[in-house]
């Protein structure tokens, strides 16, 4: 049994407070809460219907969810796409899977689904914990796009990693990089949103004002007038309720053009 500190566990306690669980096995589903009040959950909820899921995370606003992959009425890849498209509060909460069906395909849809970790059955209290300190203390960037919703994907399932960077392109050397880093991955999702923008609008719209929000801020980080001014034509486009992809074509485009030389053709997909 592993043994956690006081600090520690105070830390993560907003995050594990309220906990959804999705599993059609109660007893698993059991075993989980019964390790979760040991490190500060106070609220649960343990459904097996995928629907009915969905209805409680609008009712509990949990700050941790989890899911099997699958069940007669359950399908965690796409309950997980469905929290993240969603307009819940909870829609950006970490979700951990827990399952026994841990092969290379699952795995891979659920990092693509939006899931945070992958927790392979059966597990240890430790296993577990690590998963949990991982979503509630190291946070990863947020991802707002049309074809992907969720966290970065580039340290999925970290909770069996330790050490710094799993490769030298998932942390900037510097300042510079990282700033150009960021800027190229909102033009990409900007470039991606309007070309995709008739599969899903309402998605492309928020994805489109995330990176609004995104490149505004890195203007001002780093004093560059002309991205300010190209942010703020879409930004006033956005407030004037231009959420269309023929007003919105054109301030995307003049943001486009200021995008850094060869990397916007080969990676905005």
């Amino acid at each position: 049994m592993f043994t956690a500190d006081t600090k520690t566990l105070n830390r993560i306690e907003p995050v594990v407070r309220r906990v959804l669980i999705a599993d059609p096995n109660l007893a698993s589903a059991r075993m989980l809460q019964d390790i979760l009040k040991s490190i500060g959950s106070r609220e649960f909820i343990i459904e097996a219907d995928e629907h009915r899921v969905l209805d409680h995370a609008r009712e509990l606003e949990p700050g941790l969810i989890f899911t099997e992959r699958s069940g007669p009425r359950l399908d965690g890849e796409q309950l997980a796409r469905k929290i993240r498209r969603s307009n819940m509060s909870c829609r950006d909460a970490p979700i951990i899977m827990v399952t026994a069906d841990a092969t290379a395909s699952s795995i891979k849809g659920a990092r693509d689904a939006g899931i945070h970790e992958f927790l392979r059955k059966p597990f240890t209290s430790a296993d577990l914990f690590r998963r949990v300190q991982n979503v509630a203390l190291k946070p990863r960037d947020w991802i707002e796009a049309v074809g992907y919703v969720g966290p970065d994907r580039r340290r999925f399932n970290s909770g069996e990693y330790a050490g710094p960077q799993k490769r030298k392109a998932d942390k900037p050397a510097n300042a510079v990089e990282a700033s150009l880093a960021v800027k190229d991955q909102a033009m990409r999702i900007l470039a991606a949103s309007i070309a995709q923008f008739d599969s899903d609008p309402m998605q492309a719209v928020r994805a489109i004002s995330q990176q609004a929000v995104t490149l505004k801020g890195l203007a001002l980080k780093t004093a560059d007038a002309r991205l300010a001014t190209a942010v703020g034509g879409l930004e006033g486009t956005l407030a004037s309720g231009g959420t269309d992809k023929a007003r919105l074509a054109g301030p995307i485009a003049a943001l486009l053009s200021l995008a850094e030389p060869g990397t916007l053709v080969q990676r905005a997909g």
